[in-house]
C-alpha cells in the first residue's frame, strides 16, 4: 500500500510587520550634564545678582537713615542759633500768630500742618551736668544753655498718618541734646508719613523745619528687596521646573516599561528631553527589537515544526489504523496524541510570551462566573464561592457623632485591564489542575482597589505550596500525575499571564485543600 501523501501546505504566512524604528535625535543635543552645569550657573548667578541688589538696597538705605541722622546733629545747633545752613533743610521762624498757636499745642492750625492731625511731641534736655564739653556759646552743639537738666529744645512732629515710637529711642539725660535730635530725625526717615516738623529751641522761639529732602517719603532710595527676592525665586524656580521636568521625563519612560508586560506598548519609544534619555530609549528600543525579533522566530519555528509534524503524525495514524492488534494500536494512537498535544501546548506557551492578545477592560467578575458555569454545564465539580459581604463606613454627621455604615452587595462588578483570553486560559488551567489532583475546585474573587485575587482551592491535594512552586517551571508534572494527563505546562503558563498582568501566582494551604491564586494588577 503506498504511503499517503501529505497535504497541500497552507497558504504562506505573510511577513511579521515589520516595527517602527526609532530614529536617532540630532547629537548635538545638550547633554544632562551639560544642562544641569547651566541650570546650577544660571542659579548661581541669580542668587548673587539677587544677594547683590538685596545689599545695594540695604546699603543704600542705611546711608539714608545715616544722612538723615547726620542732619539731625546739625540742625540742633542751627536752630539753637536760629541759622539756615543746614544742607536739605529749610528752617523758618514761625510769626507771633504762629507761635502762640504752638506755645497752645494748637499745631493743627499751622498752615501746613492743618492736614496732619497726629502729633508727637518730644522735649530734648540738657545733660544733667554741663561744663568743659560745651560748645560755642556755652550751650552743647552751639545752643544756649539752659540749666543742668532743663529744656534745650521741644520737637513737634505732626503726620496725618502714624505718631511715631519714640519711645523706641535712647533720649536719656546721659545723650547729648544733638545727638537726640539726630535719632528723632533718623526715627522720621525710618517711616514713609512725610511729617511736618515744628521746634522751638531755649530761646523759646519757635521754628518750621522743612526736611523732605532729607527724611520725606520721597528723600528715600528705592526699595529693591522685593525684586531682588523675586529674582532669587524666579531663577531657583526655573533651575526646579528644569530639574522636576527632567526627572518627571525619565520617571514617565521607566513608568511606560513598567506597565508595558501589562497593559502593551508600542514597537517603539519616542522622549524629548537630554542626550542621556534619549541614548537610553535607543538602547531600549533596539533591545525590544531583537527580542521581538526572538519571539517570531521561535513562534515561527515551533509553528512549521507542528506543521511538518502533522503529515508524519497523519501517516503513524493510517499505519497504525492497519494493525489487527487493538491494544497495540492504542498505545500508539496514544503516543501520537502526546506528541501532537505537547507540541501544541509549547506553542501556545510561546504565544503566550509574545503577548499577541491586546488588553481591555472587562469585568473579571463576569469572566469567572462564566468560566464556572460553563464547568458546571459540563458537570465537572466547580463551584463559586460568594463573595464575603463588605462593609462600608461612613463619616460622621453633624448631627451624631456616630459613622453610618452600608454594606456592598454582591452583584458588583470588578473591572480590569487584562487579556482576557490568555486571563482564561490561565485559570482554566488552574481549576483543571485542582479537578486533577484535588477531585473538586471552589473558585472565589476577591478585590481591594489596586488588584484582583482570583483563589482556587481542591480538596485533599496532597501537595505542599514549596512542590506547587515548583512545578511552575516548564514541563514539571506532580509525582501523583495521572499517567497521559497534561504536559507540565499549565502552571507555567499560568504563573506567565499573572506576570504579564503585573501580578504573580501564590500557592498556600487552606482548611479543605491546596489554595492557589493568582494575583493581576486593576491598571
Amino acid at each position: 500500500m503506498p504511503d499517503p501523501q501529505p497535504g497541500p501546505d497552507p497558504q504562506p504566512r505573510p511577513d511579521p510587520p515589520r516595527p517602527r524604528r526609532w530614529r536617532l535625535p540630532p547629537r548635538h543635543l545638550p547633554t544632562l550634564r551639560a544642562t544641569g552645569t547651566g541650570w546650577v550657573a544660571l542659579a548661581f548667578a541669580g542668587g548673587l545678582a539677587a544677594g547683590l541688589v538685596w545689599a545695594g538696597s540695604q546699603a543704600a538705605w542705611q546711608a539714608h537713615l545715616a544722612r538723615a541722622q547726620i542732619a539731625g546733629l546739625t540742625l540742633f545747633g542751627a536752630v539753637q542759633e536760629g541759622r539756615n545752613d543746614v544742607p536739605g533743610v529749610r528752617i523758618d521762624p514761625l510769626n507771633p500768630v504762629e507761635s502762640a498757636l504752638a506755645a497752645a499745642g494748637d499745631f493743627t492750625r499751622l498752615g501746613a500742618a492743618a492736614h496732619r492731625p497726629l502729633d508727637t511731641v518730644v522735649t530734648i534736655r540738657a545733660p544733667a551736668e554741663t561744663g568743659a564739653g560745651a560748645g560755642p556759646g556755652g550751650g552743647p552743639g552751639g545752643g544756649p544753655v539752659a540749666g543742668s537738666g532743663g529744656r534745650l529744645m521741644t520737637v513737634a512732629i505732626l503726620s496725618s498718618q502714624i505718631r511715631y515710637p519714640v519711645s523706641r529711642l535712647d533720649l536719656s539725660d546721659g545723650i547729648a541734646p544733638a545727638s537726640q535730635l539726630g535719632a528723632i530725625a533718623r526715627l522720621m526717615a525710618g517711616f514713609c508719613s512725610d511729617p511736618a516738623v515744628i521746634v522751638q529751641n531755649a530761646d523759646g522761639r519757635w521754628f518750621r523745619v522743612d526736611g523732605a529732602q532729607v527724611w520725606n517719603c520721597g528723600a528715600a532710595p528705592a526699595d529693591l528687596r522685593l525684586i531682588a527676592a523675586l529674582i532669587a525665586a524666579l531663577s531657583l524656580s526655573v533651575a526646579l521646573a528644569s530639574v522636576s521636568d527632567v526627572s518627571a521625563k525619565f520617571a514617565a519612560f521607566a513608568e511606560a516599561l513598567h506597565s508595558r508586560r501589562h497593559l502593551g506598548g508600542p514597537d517603539s519609544y519616542e522622549a524629548r528631553g537630554p542626550a542621556e534619555l534619549r541614548d537610553t530609549v535607543r538602547a531600549v528600543n533596539r533591545y525590544l527589537e531583537r527580542e521581538r525579533a526572538a519571539l517570531v522566530r521561535r513562534a515561527d519555528m515551533l509553528s512549521g515544526v507542528s506543521h511538518d509534524l502533522g503529515a508524519p503524525a497523519t501517516r503513524l495514524r493510517l499505519r497504525a489504523a492497519l494493525i489487527a492488534d487493538e491494544g497495540l494500536r492504542r498505545k500508539l494512537d496514544a503516543d501520537i496524541d502526546s506528541m501532537t498535544g505537547m507540541i501544541d501546548s509549547v506553542l501556545a506557551y510561546t504565544r503566550s510570551e509574545q503577548n499577541v492578545e491586546a488588553p481591555r477592560r472587562l469585568s473579571l467578575a463576569a469572566l469567572v462566573e462564566a468560566l464556572v458555569a460553563d464547568y458546571q454545564d459540563l458537570g465537572r465539580p466547580v463551584d463559586l464561592a460568594a463573595p464575603d459581604p463588605e462593609v462600608v463606613e461612613g463619616a460622621p454627621s453633624v448631627l451624631s457623632a456616630r459613622r453610618g455604615q452600608h454594606v456592598l452587595t454582591e452583584e458588583r462588578r470588578v473591572l480590569v485591564t487584562a487579556r482576557p483570553m490568555a486571563l482564561n486560559r490561565a485559570v482554566t488551567n488552574i481549576v483543571e489542575n485542582a479537578i486533577r489532583y484535588g477531585r473538586r475546585a471552589t473558585v472565589r474573587l476577591t478585590a481591594s482597589s489596586t488588584h484582583a485575587t482570583i483563589a482556587v482551592e481542591d480538596e485533599g491535594g496532597a501537595m505542599s505550596p514549596d512542590e506547587m512552586e515548583r512545578l511552575t517551571a516548564p514541563f514539571r508534572r506532580g509525582v501523583n500525575a495521572p499517567p497521559g494527563t497534561g504536559f507540565g505546562l499549565g502552571l507555567t503558563i499560568a504563573a506567565a499571564v499573572a506576570e504579564q498582568h503585573g501580578g504573580r501566582l501564590d500557592f498556600d494551604r487552606g482548611p479543605r485543600g491546596l489554595i492557589v491564586r493568582l494575583t493581576i494588577e486593576r491598571a
